[in-house]
């Protein structure tokens, strides 16, 4: 597993469609394992759960961080009720009009605070609340493609995590991505 890996994504989009209740496919979900994992307080909780340890093995995760970092995922991801593909998270909860910061879901301050979330505990607090603010529905993948990154704690190159961070404040003042800068400046 590559924490940057659009397979291991894949992976987890899977795991979250199936816990998720959807009664037009009449699918039962898994109630009771999303409500666990809602009430999970630290990433090392979550690991003790046995959806969290499916999800690891779904991916082919080794080693402390990749399946701490699975374990932030899936802790986070319970939290979503909706997926919607069609927006970057950080555009979601980004300022509406740039010129009145009062339209953002999540306001500057805090997400400068998300921006500042080093450990896995600080990240799992962080993108609850970021979560909740965006009324519980949001694009899971780019959710958990930026969790995967997210956390500095264990990381044995930061520079993908960099990038991310970057590209979620390209995103949330709709300033476009660190991509188009690069084409632009060529």
């Amino acid at each position: 597993m590559r924490s940057d890996d659009k397979a291991t994504v894949r992976s987890i989009m899977g795991w979250w469609h199936d816990l998720q209740p959807d009664p037009v496919k009449k699918q039962a979900g898994d109630r009771a394992a999303l409500a666990a994992l809602r009430r999970c307080g630290s990433v090392v909780d979550a690991l003790f759960e046995p959806q969290v340890q499916k999800l690891v093995h779904r991916c082919g995760a080794r080693g402390d961080t990749e399946l701490a970092r699975l374990a932030l995922v899936a802790a986070v991801c319970a939290h979503v009720r909706a997926d919607q593909p069609g927006i970057r998270v950080a555009r979601q909860v980004g300022p509406a009009d740039l010129k009145d910061d009062a339209t953002a879901l999540c306001k500057p301050l805090r997400f400068r605070r998300l921006m500042d979330a080093t450990t896995f505990d600080e990240c799992l607090r962080a993108f609850r609340r970021l979560v909740a603010l965006a009324g519980g529905g949001v694009n899971v993948a780019d959710l958990a493609e930026a969790l995967m990154m997210w956390p500095r704690e264990g990381a044995y190159d930061d520079s993908v995590g960099d990038r991310v961070r970057r590209d979620w404040v390209y995103h949330y003042w709709n300033a476009g991505s660190v991509d188009q800068g690069k084409q632009n400046n060529s």
